[in-house]
Protein backbone atom coordinates (compact mmCIF):
# COMPACT_ATOMS: atom_id res chain seq x y z
CA UNK A 1 0.00 0.00 0.00
CA UNK A 2 1.53 3.33 -1.02
CA UNK A 3 2.20 5.97 1.61
CA UNK A 4 -0.21 8.92 1.61
CA UNK A 5 0.66 12.03 -0.33
CA UNK A 6 2.97 14.38 1.57
CA UNK A 7 0.76 17.40 0.90
CA UNK A 8 -2.25 15.55 2.27
CA UNK A 9 -0.33 14.53 5.37
CA UNK A 10 0.82 18.08 5.99
CA UNK A 11 -2.73 19.35 5.59
CA UNK A 12 -3.95 16.78 8.10
CA UNK A 13 -1.20 17.75 10.53
CA UNK A 14 -2.05 21.44 10.08
CA UNK A 15 -5.59 20.76 11.24
CA UNK A 16 -4.69 18.47 14.14
CA UNK A 17 -1.38 19.88 15.41
CA UNK A 18 -0.78 23.28 13.80
CA UNK A 19 2.07 24.11 16.19
CA UNK A 20 4.36 21.48 14.57
CA UNK A 21 3.07 21.48 10.98
CA UNK A 22 5.70 23.94 9.74
CA UNK A 23 8.50 21.96 11.43
CA UNK A 24 7.19 18.79 9.77
CA UNK A 25 7.18 20.52 6.37
CA UNK A 26 10.80 21.63 6.81
CA UNK A 27 11.85 18.15 7.86
CA UNK A 28 10.15 16.25 5.06
CA UNK A 29 11.51 18.65 2.43
CA UNK A 30 15.05 17.99 3.64
CA UNK A 31 14.43 14.26 3.98
CA UNK A 32 12.53 13.43 0.79
CA UNK A 33 13.52 16.35 -1.44
CA UNK A 34 10.11 16.43 -3.10
CA UNK A 35 10.05 12.68 -3.78
CA UNK A 36 7.33 10.35 -2.50
CA UNK A 37 7.76 8.95 1.00
CA UNK A 38 7.97 5.43 -0.47
CA UNK A 39 11.42 6.34 -1.76
CA UNK A 40 13.04 6.94 1.63
CA UNK A 41 14.97 4.30 3.55
CA UNK A 42 16.10 3.80 7.12
CA UNK A 43 19.53 5.05 6.08
CA UNK A 44 17.95 8.28 4.78
CA UNK A 45 16.06 8.86 8.02
CA UNK A 46 19.12 8.20 10.17
CA UNK A 47 21.30 10.48 8.06
CA UNK A 48 18.75 13.27 8.30
CA UNK A 49 18.18 12.97 12.06
CA UNK A 50 21.79 12.40 13.09
CA UNK A 51 23.75 14.49 10.59
CA UNK A 52 21.75 16.81 8.34
CA UNK A 53 19.38 18.12 11.03
CA UNK A 54 22.00 19.15 13.61
CA UNK A 55 24.47 20.56 11.06
CA UNK A 56 22.40 22.11 8.27
CA UNK A 57 18.80 22.72 9.35
CA UNK A 58 18.06 25.90 11.32
CA UNK A 59 15.47 25.90 14.06
CA UNK A 60 14.62 23.85 17.14
CA UNK A 61 16.06 20.47 16.21
CA UNK A 62 14.18 18.50 18.85
CA UNK A 63 10.88 19.97 17.68
CA UNK A 64 11.69 19.26 14.03
CA UNK A 65 12.60 15.64 14.82
CA UNK A 66 9.38 15.19 16.84
CA UNK A 67 7.30 16.76 14.05
CA UNK A 68 8.83 14.44 11.46
CA UNK A 69 8.00 11.47 13.68
CA UNK A 70 4.39 12.59 13.91
CA UNK A 71 4.11 12.94 10.12
CA UNK A 72 5.68 9.51 9.51
CA UNK A 73 3.24 7.92 11.96
CA UNK A 74 0.35 9.48 10.07
CA UNK A 75 1.84 7.86 6.95
CA UNK A 76 1.88 4.45 8.66
CA UNK A 77 5.70 4.36 8.71
CA UNK A 78 5.99 3.50 12.39
CA UNK A 79 9.49 1.99 12.24
CA UNK A 80 10.93 5.19 10.80
CA UNK A 81 8.83 7.37 13.10
CA UNK A 82 10.26 5.57 16.13
CA UNK A 83 13.74 6.74 15.14
CA UNK A 84 12.67 10.38 15.45
CA UNK A 85 12.17 10.29 19.21
CA UNK A 86 14.45 7.37 19.99
CA UNK A 87 17.05 7.59 22.79
CA UNK A 88 19.76 7.45 20.12
CA UNK A 89 18.41 10.57 18.40
CA UNK A 90 18.09 12.46 21.68
CA UNK A 91 21.62 11.47 22.67
CA UNK A 92 23.20 12.42 19.34
CA UNK A 93 21.47 15.80 19.14
CA UNK A 94 22.64 16.60 22.67
CA UNK A 95 26.18 15.57 21.75
CA UNK A 96 26.23 18.12 18.94
CA UNK A 97 25.01 20.85 21.28
CA UNK A 98 27.27 20.05 24.22
CA UNK A 99 30.46 18.74 22.58
CA UNK A 100 30.46 20.20 19.09
CA UNK A 101 30.18 19.05 15.50
CA UNK A 102 33.13 16.65 15.49
CA UNK A 103 31.90 14.73 18.54
CA UNK A 104 28.34 14.72 17.19
CA UNK A 105 29.43 13.36 13.82
CA UNK A 106 31.44 10.62 15.56
CA UNK A 107 28.36 9.66 17.58
CA UNK A 108 26.31 9.62 14.37
CA UNK A 109 28.74 7.24 12.65
CA UNK A 110 28.81 4.89 15.65
CA UNK A 111 25.04 4.73 15.87
CA UNK A 112 24.62 4.33 12.11
CA UNK A 113 27.09 1.43 12.13
CA UNK A 114 25.08 -0.20 14.91
CA UNK A 115 21.88 -0.15 12.82
CA UNK A 116 23.40 -2.65 10.36
CA UNK A 117 22.14 -0.76 7.29
CA UNK A 118 25.43 1.00 6.53
CA UNK A 119 27.14 -0.76 3.60
CA UNK A 120 30.62 -1.83 4.73
CA UNK A 121 33.82 -1.54 2.75
CA UNK A 122 34.56 -4.75 0.86
CA UNK A 123 37.62 -5.95 -1.02
CA UNK A 124 36.12 -4.79 -4.30
CA UNK A 125 35.21 -1.28 -3.13
CA UNK A 126 35.98 1.13 -0.30
CA UNK A 127 33.26 3.75 -0.10
CA UNK A 128 34.06 7.44 -0.54
CA UNK A 129 32.97 10.13 1.85
CA UNK A 130 32.53 12.39 -1.22
CA UNK A 131 30.35 10.40 -3.63
CA UNK A 132 29.47 11.04 -7.23
CA UNK A 133 25.95 10.21 -8.51
CA UNK A 134 26.75 6.60 -9.48
CA UNK A 135 28.44 5.80 -6.18
CA UNK A 136 25.66 7.46 -4.23
CA UNK A 137 23.13 5.38 -6.16
CA UNK A 138 25.08 2.21 -5.39
CA UNK A 139 25.37 3.13 -1.70
CA UNK A 140 21.66 3.87 -1.35
CA UNK A 141 20.74 0.65 -3.14
CA UNK A 142 23.03 -1.44 -0.93
CA UNK A 143 21.69 0.24 2.22
CA UNK A 144 18.13 -0.54 1.14
CA UNK A 145 19.07 -4.18 0.48
CA UNK A 146 20.64 -4.48 3.94
CA UNK A 147 17.57 -2.93 5.55
CA UNK A 148 15.25 -5.35 3.75
CA UNK A 149 17.34 -8.33 4.86
CA UNK A 150 17.28 -7.15 8.48
CA UNK A 151 13.53 -6.49 8.45
CA UNK A 152 12.76 -9.96 7.07
CA UNK A 153 14.65 -11.45 10.01
CA UNK A 154 17.15 -13.44 7.97
CA UNK A 155 20.75 -13.75 9.21
CA UNK A 156 22.72 -10.98 7.48
CA UNK A 157 26.35 -11.16 6.39
CA UNK A 158 26.76 -7.49 5.58
CA UNK A 159 29.96 -7.87 3.59
CA UNK A 160 28.66 -10.75 1.52
CA UNK A 161 25.35 -9.04 0.81
CA UNK A 162 27.11 -5.78 -0.15
CA UNK A 163 29.55 -7.64 -2.41
CA UNK A 164 26.72 -9.52 -4.10
CA UNK A 165 24.67 -6.36 -4.55
CA UNK A 166 27.63 -4.52 -6.07
CA UNK A 167 28.74 -7.24 -8.48
CA UNK A 168 25.47 -8.82 -9.63
CA UNK A 169 24.02 -7.64 -12.98
CA UNK A 170 21.07 -5.32 -12.31
CA UNK A 171 18.09 -5.09 -14.68
CA UNK A 172 17.62 -1.41 -13.77
CA UNK A 173 21.19 -0.81 -15.00
CA UNK A 174 20.64 -2.55 -18.32
CA UNK A 175 22.49 -5.66 -17.16
CA UNK A 176 25.46 -3.70 -15.81
CA UNK A 177 26.49 -3.90 -12.15
CA UNK A 178 26.94 -1.14 -9.61
CA UNK A 179 30.65 -1.86 -9.20
CA UNK A 180 31.32 -1.18 -12.88
CA UNK A 181 29.32 2.03 -12.66
CA UNK A 182 31.28 3.27 -9.63
CA UNK A 183 34.61 2.32 -11.18
CA UNK A 184 33.70 4.07 -14.42
CA UNK A 185 32.72 7.20 -12.52
CA UNK A 186 35.95 7.26 -10.52
CA UNK A 187 38.09 6.66 -13.61
CA UNK A 188 36.38 9.50 -15.41
CA UNK A 189 36.87 11.82 -12.45
CA UNK A 190 40.56 10.86 -12.33
CA UNK A 191 41.05 11.50 -16.06
CA UNK A 192 39.38 14.90 -15.81
CA UNK A 193 41.85 16.07 -13.17
CA UNK A 194 43.24 19.55 -13.06
CA UNK A 195 45.07 20.99 -16.04
CA UNK A 196 45.00 20.46 -19.80
CA UNK A 197 48.36 18.67 -19.94
CA UNK A 198 47.27 16.28 -17.17
CA UNK A 199 43.98 15.49 -18.93
CA UNK A 200 45.70 14.87 -22.26
CA UNK A 201 48.20 12.54 -20.60
CA UNK A 202 45.55 10.62 -18.65
CA UNK A 203 42.84 10.39 -21.32
CA UNK A 204 44.13 7.21 -23.05
CA UNK A 205 44.19 5.39 -19.71
CA UNK A 206 40.44 5.62 -19.03
CA UNK A 207 39.71 2.54 -21.14
CA UNK A 208 43.00 0.76 -20.39
CA UNK A 209 42.45 0.85 -16.64
CA UNK A 210 38.83 -0.26 -16.57
CA UNK A 211 39.73 -3.96 -16.11
CA UNK A 212 42.18 -5.24 -13.46
CA UNK A 213 45.79 -5.55 -14.64
CA UNK A 214 46.75 -9.22 -14.50
CA UNK A 215 50.14 -10.34 -13.22
CA UNK A 216 52.65 -11.29 -15.95
CA UNK A 217 53.28 -14.97 -16.63
CA UNK A 218 57.06 -14.66 -16.33
CA UNK A 219 58.77 -14.39 -12.93
CA UNK A 220 58.25 -10.99 -11.32
CA UNK A 221 58.66 -9.17 -7.99
CA UNK A 222 61.66 -11.41 -7.35
CA UNK A 223 63.33 -9.12 -4.76
CA UNK A 224 60.17 -9.14 -2.66
CA UNK A 225 59.82 -12.92 -2.90
CA UNK A 226 63.48 -13.28 -1.91
CA UNK A 227 63.15 -11.07 1.18
CA UNK A 228 59.93 -12.72 2.34
CA UNK A 229 61.50 -16.13 1.77
CA UNK A 230 64.49 -15.21 3.96
CA UNK A 231 62.11 -14.05 6.67
CA UNK A 232 60.62 -17.53 7.00
CA UNK A 233 63.57 -18.24 9.31
CA UNK A 234 64.11 -14.61 10.30
CA UNK A 235 66.39 -11.88 8.97
CA UNK A 236 68.95 -10.78 11.56
CA UNK A 237 69.27 -7.04 12.25
CA UNK A 238 72.20 -5.05 13.57
CA UNK A 239 72.22 -3.19 16.88
CA UNK A 240 70.88 -0.19 14.96
CA UNK A 241 68.10 -2.44 13.60
CA UNK A 242 69.36 -2.39 10.01
CA UNK A 243 69.68 -5.41 7.75
CA UNK A 244 73.17 -6.86 8.19
CA UNK A 245 76.08 -6.67 5.76
CA UNK A 246 75.83 -10.23 4.45
CA UNK A 247 72.17 -9.91 3.46
CA UNK A 248 72.72 -6.42 2.02
CA UNK A 249 75.67 -7.65 -0.05
CA UNK A 250 73.67 -10.64 -1.30
CA UNK A 251 70.81 -8.35 -2.33
CA UNK A 252 73.15 -5.96 -4.15
CA UNK A 253 74.79 -8.82 -6.03
CA UNK A 254 71.64 -10.81 -6.77
CA UNK A 255 69.57 -7.90 -8.12
CA UNK A 256 72.27 -5.73 -9.67
CA UNK A 257 72.02 -3.05 -7.00
CA UNK A 258 75.77 -3.02 -6.40
CA UNK A 259 76.46 -0.39 -9.05
CA UNK A 260 73.87 1.87 -7.43
CA UNK A 261 75.30 1.87 -3.92
CA UNK A 262 76.18 5.18 -2.36
CA UNK A 263 79.83 4.36 -1.72
CA UNK A 264 80.60 1.59 -4.19
CA UNK A 265 81.14 -0.77 -1.25
CA UNK A 266 78.34 -2.61 0.54
CA UNK A 267 78.90 -2.30 4.28
CA UNK A 268 75.25 -2.66 5.20
CA UNK A 269 71.68 -1.70 4.39
CA UNK A 270 72.48 2.04 4.33
CA UNK A 271 74.61 1.51 1.22
CA UNK A 272 71.76 -0.11 -0.75
CA UNK A 273 68.80 2.33 -1.06
CA UNK A 274 66.70 -0.21 -2.97
CA UNK A 275 66.96 -2.65 -0.06
CA UNK A 276 65.81 0.02 2.39
CA UNK A 277 62.86 0.75 0.09
CA UNK A 278 62.09 -2.97 -0.23
CA UNK A 279 62.02 -3.30 3.54
CA UNK A 280 59.68 -0.27 3.75
CA UNK A 281 57.33 -1.89 1.25
CA UNK A 282 57.35 -5.27 3.00
CA UNK A 283 56.96 -3.95 6.55
CA UNK A 284 54.90 -0.78 6.34
CA UNK A 285 52.98 -0.94 3.06
CA UNK A 286 52.15 -4.65 2.92
CA UNK A 287 52.41 -5.75 6.56
CA UNK A 288 54.22 -8.83 5.27
CA UNK A 289 57.13 -8.52 7.72
CA UNK A 290 57.39 -7.31 11.29
CA UNK A 291 60.25 -6.77 13.67
CA UNK A 292 60.61 -9.21 16.56
CA UNK A 293 63.53 -8.13 18.70
CA UNK A 294 66.50 -7.95 16.34
CA UNK A 295 64.94 -10.01 13.56
CA UNK A 296 62.53 -9.41 10.71
CA UNK A 297 59.97 -12.21 10.68
CA UNK A 298 57.21 -13.20 8.29
CA UNK A 299 53.63 -12.32 9.24
CA UNK A 300 50.52 -14.30 8.33
CA UNK A 301 49.93 -11.78 5.56
CA UNK A 302 53.46 -12.39 4.29
CA UNK A 303 52.95 -16.16 4.20
CA UNK A 304 49.73 -15.72 2.27
CA UNK A 305 51.46 -13.46 -0.25
CA UNK A 306 54.29 -15.94 -0.74
CA UNK A 307 51.79 -18.71 -1.37
CA UNK A 308 49.62 -16.72 -3.79
CA UNK A 309 51.34 -15.04 -6.76
CA UNK A 310 48.21 -13.14 -7.78
CA UNK A 311 47.66 -11.82 -4.27
CA UNK A 312 51.27 -10.63 -4.09
CA UNK A 313 50.91 -8.82 -7.40
CA UNK A 314 47.62 -7.19 -6.42
CA UNK A 315 49.12 -6.00 -3.14
CA UNK A 316 52.61 -4.97 -4.23
CA UNK A 317 52.11 -3.26 -7.61
CA UNK A 318 50.01 -0.37 -6.21
CA UNK A 319 52.77 0.47 -3.70
CA UNK A 320 54.50 2.41 -6.49
CA UNK A 321 52.09 5.24 -5.66
CA UNK A 322 51.46 4.70 -1.95
CA UNK A 323 52.10 8.04 -0.18
CA UNK A 324 55.15 8.11 2.06
CA UNK A 325 54.73 9.41 5.63
CA UNK A 326 54.30 13.16 5.39
CA UNK A 327 54.00 13.09 1.61
CA UNK A 328 51.43 15.40 0.02
CA UNK A 329 49.34 15.28 -3.15
CA UNK A 330 52.01 17.20 -5.06
CA UNK A 331 54.63 14.48 -4.60
CA UNK A 332 52.17 11.72 -5.48
CA UNK A 333 51.13 13.64 -8.59
CA UNK A 334 54.77 13.77 -9.70
CA UNK A 335 55.16 9.99 -9.44
CA UNK A 336 51.76 9.38 -11.03
CA UNK A 337 52.63 11.58 -14.01
CA UNK A 338 56.02 9.90 -14.37
CA UNK A 339 54.43 6.45 -14.53
CA UNK A 340 51.96 7.56 -17.20
CA UNK A 341 54.90 8.83 -19.28
CA UNK A 342 57.10 5.77 -18.71
CA UNK A 343 54.49 3.06 -19.26
CA UNK A 344 54.51 3.43 -23.03
CA UNK A 345 58.08 4.67 -23.41
CA UNK A 346 61.16 2.64 -24.24
CA UNK A 347 64.10 4.51 -22.78
CA UNK A 348 63.40 7.98 -21.38
CA UNK A 349 66.23 10.32 -20.48
CA UNK A 350 66.01 11.66 -16.95
CA UNK A 351 66.02 15.27 -18.14
CA UNK A 352 63.22 14.59 -20.64
CA UNK A 353 61.15 12.92 -17.95
CA UNK A 354 61.63 15.87 -15.60
CA UNK A 355 60.59 18.34 -18.30
CA UNK A 356 57.42 16.43 -19.15
CA UNK A 357 56.47 15.83 -15.51
CA UNK A 358 57.04 19.51 -14.71
CA UNK A 359 54.74 20.51 -17.58
CA UNK A 360 51.99 18.29 -16.20
CA UNK A 361 52.21 19.20 -12.52
CA UNK A 362 52.69 22.90 -13.22
CA UNK A 363 49.58 22.75 -15.41
CA UNK A 364 47.68 21.27 -12.46
CA UNK A 365 48.44 24.38 -10.46
CA UNK A 366 51.49 23.06 -8.60
CA UNK A 367 54.73 25.00 -8.89
CA UNK A 368 58.11 23.26 -8.72
CA UNK A 369 61.44 24.92 -7.95
CA UNK A 370 63.33 25.93 -11.12
CA UNK A 371 60.11 25.35 -13.04
CA UNK A 372 60.44 21.64 -12.30
CA UNK A 373 63.26 21.19 -14.83
CA UNK A 374 66.51 19.27 -14.32
CA UNK A 375 67.79 20.11 -10.86
CA UNK A 376 64.35 21.23 -9.65
CA UNK A 377 64.43 20.24 -6.00
CA UNK A 378 60.69 19.64 -5.78
CA UNK A 379 60.86 16.88 -8.41
CA UNK A 380 64.02 15.21 -7.18
CA UNK A 381 62.67 13.58 -4.02
CA UNK A 382 59.51 12.02 -5.49
CA UNK A 383 61.31 10.81 -8.62
CA UNK A 384 64.13 9.34 -6.55
CA UNK A 385 61.59 7.51 -4.43
CA UNK A 386 59.88 6.17 -7.56
CA UNK A 387 63.20 4.92 -8.93
CA UNK A 388 64.07 3.24 -5.62
CA UNK A 389 60.66 1.55 -5.58
CA UNK A 390 61.04 0.30 -9.13
CA UNK A 391 64.49 -1.02 -8.22
CA UNK A 392 63.19 -2.61 -5.03
CA UNK A 393 60.49 -4.55 -6.86
CA UNK A 394 62.66 -5.48 -9.85
CA UNK A 395 60.56 -3.46 -12.28
CA UNK A 396 63.15 -1.23 -13.96
CA UNK A 397 65.17 -2.21 -16.99
CA UNK A 398 68.84 -1.70 -17.77
CA UNK A 399 68.33 1.79 -19.18
CA UNK A 400 69.45 0.76 -22.65
CA UNK A 401 67.43 0.50 -25.84
CA UNK A 402 67.40 -2.91 -27.54
CA UNK A 403 70.15 -3.20 -30.16
CA UNK A 404 67.53 -4.32 -32.68
CA UNK A 405 65.80 -0.98 -32.37
CA UNK A 406 68.40 0.57 -34.70
CA UNK A 407 69.34 3.32 -32.25
CA UNK A 408 72.51 4.24 -30.47
CA UNK A 409 72.55 3.03 -26.85
CA UNK A 410 71.36 5.60 -24.35
CA UNK A 411 73.98 7.23 -22.17
CA UNK A 412 73.72 8.85 -18.78
CA UNK A 413 73.02 12.55 -18.61
CA UNK A 414 75.08 14.28 -15.89
CA UNK A 415 75.60 10.90 -14.20
CA UNK A 416 71.87 10.14 -13.97
CA UNK A 417 70.77 6.93 -15.70
CA UNK A 418 67.80 6.99 -18.08
CA UNK A 419 64.50 5.35 -17.19
CA UNK A 420 63.16 2.14 -18.65
CA UNK A 421 60.47 -0.21 -17.34
CA UNK A 422 60.55 -3.96 -17.81
CA UNK A 423 57.47 -5.67 -19.21
CA UNK A 424 56.43 -6.47 -15.64
CA UNK A 425 57.19 -2.86 -14.76
CA UNK A 426 54.76 -1.61 -17.39
CA UNK A 427 52.03 -3.84 -15.99
CA UNK A 428 52.82 -2.76 -12.45
CA UNK A 429 52.68 0.89 -13.49
CA UNK A 430 49.22 0.33 -14.95
CA UNK A 431 48.10 -1.53 -11.82
CA UNK A 432 49.36 1.31 -9.61
CA UNK A 433 47.65 3.92 -11.78
CA UNK A 434 44.41 1.94 -11.66
CA UNK A 435 44.54 1.73 -7.87
CA UNK A 436 45.20 5.48 -7.74
CA UNK A 437 42.31 6.25 -10.08
CA UNK A 438 39.84 4.02 -8.22
CA UNK A 439 40.74 5.15 -4.71
CA UNK A 440 37.85 6.56 -2.66
CA UNK A 441 37.52 10.31 -2.34
CA UNK A 442 37.69 11.47 1.25
CA UNK A 443 37.32 14.76 3.01
CA UNK A 444 40.64 16.18 4.21
CA UNK A 445 41.65 14.46 7.42
CA UNK A 446 39.49 11.39 6.91
CA UNK A 447 41.06 7.97 6.33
Amino acid sequence: MPAPDVAALLALLERSEPDIAESARVAVEWLAGGEALETISQFDVCEFLWYTLPIKVPGDQTTIARALGRLLRLAGMERYAALCDSPATVRILLTYVREGEEAGAAAYHRELEATGVLPPDVAELSWSSIMGPEELGAHVACAAALELAIVTGDPVDREELTRRWLTAPRPELGGDCWLHRVHGERLNRWVLGRGTARRELAQPFEVRLHAPIAAPDEPHLEPLRWLLGLARTGVRLTERLNVGRAVAAEAADRFGWGNRTRSGVVRGEADVPALTELRQIAVHDLGALRRSGRRLVLTTTGRNLLDDRSAMWDAAAPTLLVPAPGEHDFEVSIRESALMILVDGDVVRDGDLRDRVAEVVNGEGWRATDGGRVGGADLTGPLARLRHRLDALGLDGPGRAPESAGREPETRVAGVPPWRLTDAGRRAALAALRAQALRPRQYAGLG
